[in-house]
C-alpha cells in the first residue's frame, strides 16, 4: 500500500517496458527538421543543434556562446529575450546552451521560465538526450513538478543513473515512498548499477513509510554492490533502522564502521532519544569526546532536545554551559533550542533571557517564545511577543499562527483572531491544517461555533484533530446533540483517539444520553483505548452525571482509583443530596491511601451544604488546610458562603467574604445572592448583586438570580428594570430546552416545541394530569392572586420543557419504565409539583436534572425534600 505524506494525488506512473530502456551504446534515429520547404538531417553530437537551422554558421555560434555567457553571470531576463530572437531568426539552440538556460531557471526557482524554456525543447525534438534530459529532470525535481519529471523521464532516449537517482530522490521528497521504492527496483530491473547517492536517498525513503523489512532488503544491496564501507552509505542505513524503531540493528551498524564522521555520531544519538532511549543516547555523547570528536550544531540541538523530552532541567542546564563552552551557545539554532527547552521545563525567566541575548532571531526564535508563553498558561505574553514580532518585520509560519490563535481562544480575543484568519487567507497559511484547527477552537472558545463549522468545513482532509475539535467546539456552546452527530459522521471516515471520545462522552453527560455513552464505552473496549489517560474518569463522569450510580460503580472498580476518580464519585452523591454517604466515601478514599486533594474538598464541602451539615462543612474546611495543607481558592470560599448561606446563616456568610484573604470574584458574591433569593433577604441580596456588577460580570445567570429575588419577594416592578437592563445589555435568557433518551435515541424539546411529530398526543397526556391535579387540588397550579405574574416569571425562568419531554417518555416506553430527562434550566416549582403529581398518577420514578441538581420523584416525593427552586415548600 502507498504510504502518502501529502494529500494530492501522485503522479501517473505509465508501464515501462524493456523496450523502453535502450542499450548503452544505441544510438538514437536523427530528427528531422524542415524549413522553408527544405528537409534536413541532423545527428546527435555532444553538442548537439536542436531547432530550425541557422541560415548562418556566424550567427549560429556566437548565438549560442552569448546565450551561454548570459546564463554564466546569472541574466536570466536578457538570456531568455536572446533565446526569443534566435527561434524568431531560426537560428539552432544547442544543447549546452539549453543546458545552462535550464540550470539557471533551476538555480533561481523560476518556475515559469522553466516552463517557457521547456516549451522550446518539446518543439524541437522528440527525443531527449541524457544531459538534456537530467537538466530538465533536476529542475522539474526541484520545483515539486514529478508530472513533468516523470513524462521527461519517458522521452529520454537513454538514462543513467543520475537520472533515476534524480527522479527517486523526487518521489521521496515529495512522500511518495512506495513508488520511490518501486521505482528504485525497476532501475535495478532495467541493468542500472546503483550509486553512492541512490542508497542513501532509498534508505532515507524505507524509513519514512517506515519499511524495516524492504529496509533490511536494501542494506543485503549495500553489501552486494560494495558500500558497506561508504560513511554516507553506512550513515543513511543507521538513520533507516532508528526511523524504524530497530535501534539494536542501528548500534551494530555504527560499531562495525571501519570510520565514522560527525553525522555516524549524530544519527546515531537521536535515534537514540527518538526512540526514548535517553540514557544510551547521553553515554554515546560522552564517548564521542572519548575519541576526541567534537560535537556540532547537530549534536546540540539533539541534547537539549533530549532534556526538553526528559524534562531534566538541571542536564540542560549543563549542556547549555557545555554548549557555551564549545563556542556553539551563540548559534540561533542552539539558542532556539534553548528557548523551547526552558519552556518545555517550565523556566520561562531563563527562556526569556536566552531569547534576549539573541543578537539575530529568525521565525523559529519568535515561535518558540510565542509556543513557550503559550504551553505555560501565559497567553498575554504570547500576543505580546507576537505583536513585536510584527513590528520587528519577522514573516510567521504556519506554527506561529497556530500558537498566537491559541493564545487568542484563551484570551477570548476574538478580533484579533479574526485579522489572524484574514492574514492566514491572504498568505495561504490557511492551507496548513494545524492553522486550520487552531482557527476552530478559536472561534469555539469565543462563542462562534458557526463561524467555526465555516471553517471545519472548509478543510479538504480533516485529520482526527480537526473532528475533536469541532466535536469540543459544539459541547462547550452547549450544541451537544449536534456534537454527538458529527462524531457519528467521524468515525465513518477517521478513527477517534482518547480525546475524542472524552469530548464526545462530555456531550452525552450533559444531556443525559446514557445509550450513547454505553455505544462509545463499548467502541473504546473493542478498539482498546478505554484506558488511556483520562478516559477512564471520562467514562466515570458520564455515568455519574446521568445519574446511573450502579454502572458508575462497576466502571469505578473496573479501573485505576485515583484521586480524579473517587472525586467524581464525590461529586456525583453531592449532586444528589447524599451528604452522609459523601462523608463515608470520603473516609474509604482515605482508607485506600488515596490523597485528596482541592477539588476532593469542593466535593466535600459542596455536598455538606446541600444536605445542610454546616457543622460537618465547616470541619472539612479545617482539616483542608491544618492536616493537608491545602490553600483555599476562590471556589472553596464560593462553597463555604454558600454552605452558611443555604442554612440561613446569612450574616456568617457576609462575615465570612469580608473576612477573605483575597479579593471575592463574582462566584462567591453570586453564592450569597442565590442564600439571599432562597431566604428572600432583599437588602444583602442586592448588595451581592452591586458586587458583581461592580466587577464587570456579564454573565445572564446573575442578573436571573436577582429577577428571581425579587420575584420572590413581590417586587416586580424591580423584575422590569433587571430585565430592561438585561435587554440594554444584550443579555438573552436561553431558551428552555430538556432532553430524553427512548430506545437508545436522544430526543429534544424546546419550550414551546409545537412541532413534535408527537405534539398532540404529548398535550393531550399533560392536560390530562392537570385536569386530574385541579380536581385534587394539587399544588398551586398558580392559582394566587398573581398568577399571571407567576406564569410569565416561570416561563422566563424555566420554560416548562421538562414536561413535553416527560410526556413524550410517558407515550412511548413500557409502563413501569424509568424516565431520565435532562435540563439546561431551573425546574420551577409549577413544573416540581407537576412532575410529583405524575409520579403518583402512573407509578413511575422520575428523574429530572436541571441546571443545578438531580431531581428523582417517586411516589409524590422528590429527593430534595421539596426546596423549591423559588425557595417555597
Amino acid at each position: 500500500m502507498a504510504v502518502l505524506v501529502k494529500s494530492s494525488q501522485p503522479p501517473p506512473t505509465p508501464d515501462l517496458p524493456n523496450s523502453q530502456f535502450p542499450k548503452k551504446n544505441h544510438k538514437p534515429k536523427s530528427i528531422s527538421f524542415s524549413c522553408n520547404l527544405q528537409a534536413h538531417h541532423l545527428s546527435f553530437r555532444k553538442t548537439q543543434e536542436i531547432s530550425v537551422l541557422s541560415t548562418s554558421p556566424i550567427n549560429h555560434q556566437s548565438s549560442n556562446s552569448d546565450l551561454q555567457e548570459l546564463c554564466l553571470h546569472g541574466n536570466l531576463e536578457k538570456a531568455l529575450r536572446l533565446l526569443e530572437s534566435m527561434e524568431e531568426l531560426q537560428i539552432s539552440v544547442e544543447e549546452d546552451a539549453y543546458t545552462a538556460l535550464l540550470r539557471l531557471c533551476e538555480w533561481k526557482r523560476a518556475e515559469d521560465e522553466g516552463a517557457r524554456v521547456y516549451s522550446y525543447v518539446l518543439k524541437s525534438t522528440t527525443q531527449l538526450s541524457v544531459r538534456l534530459g537530467n537538466a530538465l529532470l533536476s529542475m522539474f525535481v526541484r520545483f515539486g513538478n514529478l508530472v513533468d519529471a516523470w513524462f521527461v523521464f519517458g522521452r529520454m532516449g537513454e538514462r543513467n543513473v543520475f537520472s533515476w537517482n534524480v527522479l527517486l530522490g523526487g518521489y521521496a521528497k515529495s512522500g511518495f515512498f512506495d513508488e520511490a521504492l518501486n521505482l528504485y527496483h525497476r532501475m535495478l530491473w532495467v541493468g542500472i548499477r546503483p550509486d553512492v547517492y541512490t542508497f542513501p536517498c532509498v534508505l532515507r525513503t524505507c524509513g519514512g513509510v517506515p519499511d524495516l523489512a524492504r529496509g533490511r532488503e536494501i542494506h543485503v544491496h549495500v553489501i552486494r554492490f560494495g558500500f558497506e564501507s561508504d560513511v554516507d552509505v553506512v550513515n543513511a542505513l543507521i538513520t533507516m533502522y532508528v526511523k524504524c524503531g530497530d535501534v539494536r540493528n542501528a548500534r551494530l551498524v555504527f560499531d562495525t564502521m571501519p570510520k565514522r564522521d560527525k553525522i555516524s555520531w549524530n544519527a546515531m544519538i537521536s535515534g537514540y532519544f527518538e526512540n526514548r532511549d535517553y540514557l544510551e543516547g547521553l553515554r554515546l555523547f560522552l564517548m564521542m569526546g572519548e575519541f576526541s570528536v567534537n560535537p556540532d550544531l547537530m549534536t546540540m540541538t539533539s541534547l537539549i532536545s533530549a532534556c526538553e523530552l526528559l524534562g531534566d532541567e538541571r542536564l540542560g542546564r549543563e549542556i547549555h554551559g557545555y554548549a557555551m563552552k564549545t563556542g556553539l551557545g551563540d548559534e540561533v539554532s542552539v539558542y532556539n533550542s534553548l528557548v523551547q527547552m526552558y519552556s518545555s521545563v517550565g523556566h520561562l525567566e531563563e527562556a526569556e533571557k536566552v531569547f534576549t541575548r539573541m543578537e539575530s532571531k529568525d521565525v523559529v526564535s519568535w515561535t518558540a517564545m510565542v509556543s513557550g508563553y503559550d504551553n505555560n498558561a501565559v497567553p498575554e505574553k504570547a500576543v505580546e511577543t507576537y505583536k513585536t514580532m510584527e513590528l520587528q518585520g519577522v514573516r510567521p509560519d504556519e506554527i506561529t499562527i497556530a500558537s498566537v490563535l491559541t493564545a487568542c481562544a484563551c484570551l477570548g480575543y476574538l478580533d484579533m483572531g479574526v485579522k489572524l484568519h484574514e492574514f492566514a487567507i491572504r498568505t495561504g497559511l490557511i492551507s496548513y491544517i494545524i492553522v486550520a484547527n487552531t482557527l476552530v477552537n478559536m472561534y469555539s472558545k469565543c462563542k462562534c461555533i458557526d463561524k467555526a463549522l465555516e471553517v471545519f468545513h472548509r478543510i479538504p482532509d480533516k485529520n482526527v484533530i480537526s473532528w475533536t475539535s469541532i466535536i469540543l467546539g459544539l459541547r462547550i456552546n452547549n450544541r451537544c446533540f449536534e456534537a454527538l452527530i458529527y462524531f457519528r459522521k467521524m468515525i465513518l471516515r477517521v478513527k477517534p483517539n482518547s480525546v475524542t471520545l472524552i469530548s464526545v462522552l462530555s456531550a452525552c453527560a450533559r444531556i443525559g444520553a446514557l445509550m450513547s455513552g454505553k455505544e462509545i464505552h463499548a467502541y473504546a473496549l473493542r478498539t482498546g483505548v478505554a484506558f488511556e489517560g483520562f478516559l477512564p474518569n471520562s467514562l466515570l463522569d458520564m455515568y455519574v452525571r446521568c445519574g446511573r450510580m450502579d454502572p458508575a460503580w462497576n466502571q469505578f472498580n473496573s479501573s485505576k482509583r485515583d484521586t480524579a476518580a473517587w472525586n467524581t464519585l464525590l461529586t456525583g452523591y453531592a449532586q444528589q443530596r447524599q451528604g452522609i454517604f459523601v462523608a463515608e466515601l470520603f473516609d474509604r478514599m482515605l482508607e485506600s491511601k488515596v490523597n485528596p486533594d482541592e477539588i476532593t474538598f469542593i466535593s466535600l464541602l459542596c455536598a455538606c451544604s446541600r444536605s445542610g451539615m454546616v457543622t460537618e462543612g465547616l470541619e472539612y474546611y479545617d482539616a483542608m488546610q491544618q492536616t493537608y495543607s491545602i490553600t483555599p481558592n476562590l471556589k472553596h470560599y464560593a462553597c463555604m458562603v454558600d454552605l452558611l448561606g443555604r442554612a440561613g446563616h446569612l450574616d456568617d456568610a457576609h462575615e465570612f467574604i469580608k473576612k477573605m484573604p483575597i479579593n471575592p470574584d463574582a462566584a462567591i458574591w453570586g453564592a450569597l445572592l442565590n442564600a439571599c433569593r432562597i431566604h428572600r433577604q432583599v437588602e444583602l441580596g442586592e448588595l451581592a448583586a452591586r458586587h458583581i456588577f461592580e466587577k464587570g460580570s456579564e454573565s445572564v445567570g446573575y442578573y436571573i438570580l436577582l429577577s428571581k429575588l425579587y420575584a420572590d419577594s413581590g417586587r416586580w416592578d424591580d423584575v422590569a428594570k433587571v430585565r430592561q437592563v438585561m435587554k440594554e445589555r444584550g443579555l438573552t435568557v436561553d431558551p428552555g430546552c430538556s432532553w430524553v433518551e427512548v430506545k437508545g435515541k436522544v430526543h429534544a424539546f424546546l419550550s414551546g416545541d409545537n412541532f413534535h411529530p408527537q405534539i398532540k398526543e404529548i398535550n393531550a397526556v399533560l392536560e390530562g394530569f392537570y385536569e386530574k391535579m385541579k380536581a385534587a387540588e394539587f399544588g398551586t397550579m398558580e392559582s394566587s392572586p398573581m398568577d399571571e405574574v407567576e406564569a410569565s416569571k416561570a416561563e422566563i425562568f424555566c420554560g416548562h420543557s421538562e414536561r413535553l419531554a416527560i410526556g413524550f417518555g410517558l407515550i412511548n416506553t413500557a409502563p413501569g419504565t424509568p424516565i431520565w430527562v435532562t435540563k439546561n434550566l431551573y425546574m420551577c416549582q409549577s413544573c416540581h409539583n407537576t412532575v410529583k403529581f405524575i409520579t403518583t398518577v402512573v407509578r413511575r420514578e422520575i428523574s429530572v436534572r436541571d441546571a443545578e441538581e438531580f431531581h428523582q420523584f417517586k411516589d409524590g416525593i422528590c429527593s430534595c425534600g421539596d426546596e423549591g427552586y423559588w425557595g417555597k415548600t
